[in-house]
C-alpha cells in the first residue's frame, strides 16, 4: 500500500516511486507481481492519475516495473540495480544535506552513521522505519 504525506516537501509521484521501490527492495512487491493500473493507484490514494502515470513512467526507466500493452503493469523480474551517474550525484547531494542538518541539531558522526546503519538495516531486512 502507498501512503501519501500531504505536508511532505517531496512531491506525490516522489512518494509513490520511493515507496515502491521500498517495497521492492523489502520483498513486499516480487518480481511477476501486477501493480494497480494507472487509474486505481490515483482512486486508492486519491491523486491525479498524471501523478501516477509520471510515477510508473520514471519507475519503469529505472527499470523497476514494466507496462505490457493490454495484461498491465508488473514489477520486473531479477531486478538487478544498476550504477546510474546522475542519480549517484543526487544521492551524494541529498546526503551532504543531512550531513549538514544533522550537524547543526548537533548529530555527532558516530550517531549519524549509526541512524543510517539502522535504517538501512530496517530497509533490508523489512523491518519499521525509525
Amino acid at each position: 500500500m502507498i501512503y501519501i504525506d500531504n505536508k511532505s516537501s517531496s512531491p506525490i509521484y516522489e512518494q509513490v516511486i520511493d515507496q515502491v521501490k521500498e517495497q521492492v527492495i523489502k520483498g513486499i512487491l516480487r518480481g511477476g507481481d501486477k501493480l494497480p493500473s494507472v487509474r486505481q493507484m490515483a482512486s486508492i490514494i486519491m491523486v491525479n492519475p498524471n501523478t501516477i502515470s509520471r510515477a510508473y513512467s520514471e519507475l519503469e526507466r529505472q527499470n523497476i516495473i514494466e507496462t505490457i500493452k493490454g495484461k498491465g503493469t508488473y514489477v520486473v523480474a531479477n531486478y538487478k540495480p544498476v550504477m546510474e551517474q546522475e542519480r549517484l550525484i543526487k544521492l551524494k547531494s541529498a546526503i551532504k544535506k543531512i550531513i549538514i542538518e544533522s550537524s547543526y541539531i548537533g548529530v555527532s558522526e558516530e550517531e549519524l552513521i549509526n541512524i543510517i546503519k539502522e535504517n538501512y538495516k530496517n530497509v533490508i531486512d523489512g523491518g519499521e522505519d525509525k
